[in-house]
């Protein structure tokens, strides 16, 4: 059992720019099937608020659905029920029906330019609803991970694969749309990259990450890393001095510490276990380890998840 003296880095604070988060640790976002407006959705995040996180990252979120199904008002509650666990909101923004079953070539210059538009539209919405920050979704193989990919960009216009700059050309215009809203309501701009994927390594993406910066993005959220070494994906983006986010079996505490102590990132994320147990960080920052509802990898959340019905955990 890992000593209680050696999580102190874990439980440390941190701060970045006008926030200050409680401890290092991260809920990442994690599509759970209840609902951001829903009496059952919005309870399900104050739990985990409660649990003990630093932050939330609020699931992957469709822009398209901003100005219409969500609003200021009625994401409000949401934002608040985070806040009121004293964990920082974030909310993690996907390019909805244009993020899913379509690919770069097959989304015209209108499209596009709708798509930035919707972006905007949505970081006005979660500004107005009291969020903390918002996090443009690039990574996992959804559509602005595509545009990086050389391989999966095919398009021969200015967002084209064929050149580097080109595939960041949409995460960055992206980025520099919500840019001064984020910064005009004081809040944070993270960006969820995968670091290595079809054509691409992480020589292009530390060139796409510093733009990035450059552009206003304050967090760099990194993932997966591989299954080598807790970190060693996220590491390499540590150079600029930007905060980064790590992943992967980071519930697990020495490679958790292991992170921190080698600095390869300054947050770590912790999924499938604080769907086990909501009160994981509040058991290990008191040493209750014995009560701990453990996540045995089974993978029977993304079973619910892929059946569109609440995700569950049969360690309950």
């Amino acid at each position: 059992m890992v000593d209680l003296n050696d999580l102190q880095p874990l439980f440390t604070s941190f701060s970045v720019k006008c926030k200050t988060v409680r401890n290092r640790i991260v809920m990442p976002p994690m599509v759970v099937n209840r609902g951001l407006t829903t009496p059952e959705g919005i309870d399900w995040y104050r739990r985990h608020a409660a649990g003990g996180v630093g932050i939330v990252i609020v699931e992957a979120s469709e822009v398209m659905r901003f100005g219409s199904e969500f609003t200021s008002v009625n994401l409000r509650p949401l934002a608040q029920a985070i806040q009121e666990g004293e964990a920082l909101a974030i909310i993690q923004l996907f390019p909805g029906d244009l993020g899913q079953g379509v690919t770069p070539e097959r989304i015209s210059g209108m499209e596009i330019r709708y798509l930035v538009e919707s972006y905007r539209l949505a970081a006005e919405i979660c500004s107005g609803a009291g969020f903390d920050g918002i996090e443009p979704h690039g990574a996992h193989g959804f559509l602005l991970n595509q545009f990086f990919s050389p391989v999966e960009n095919s398009r021969t216009d200015e967002y084209g694969g064929a050149s580097l700059e080109g595939r960041m050309r949409l995460g960055l215009e992206i980025v520099r749309t919500v840019q001064p809203i984020v910064e005009q309501a004081g809040m944070l701009l993270f960006y969820r990259h995968t670091p290595i994927g079809p054509g691409y390594g992480l020589e292009d993406s530390l060139i796409f990450a510093q733009k990035l910066l450059q552009a206003g993005v304050d967090i760099l959220d990194i993932s997966p890393a591989s299954h080598h070494a807790p970190g060693d994906r996220s590491a390499p983006f540590m150079c600029w001095g930007a905060p980064v986010i790590a992943v992967n079996e980071l519930d697990v505490l020495p490679r958790a510490m292991e992170v921190l102590r080698e600095k390869r990132a300054d947050l770590i994320a912790v999924g499938r276990q604080l769907i086990a147990d909501a009160e994981w960080t509040n058991k290990v920052r008191q040493g209750r380890y014995e009560e701990i509802v453990n996540c045995v990898r089974c993978d029977e959340c993304f079973k619910d998840l892929d059946e569109g019905i609440p995700v569950t955990c049969k360690q309950w």
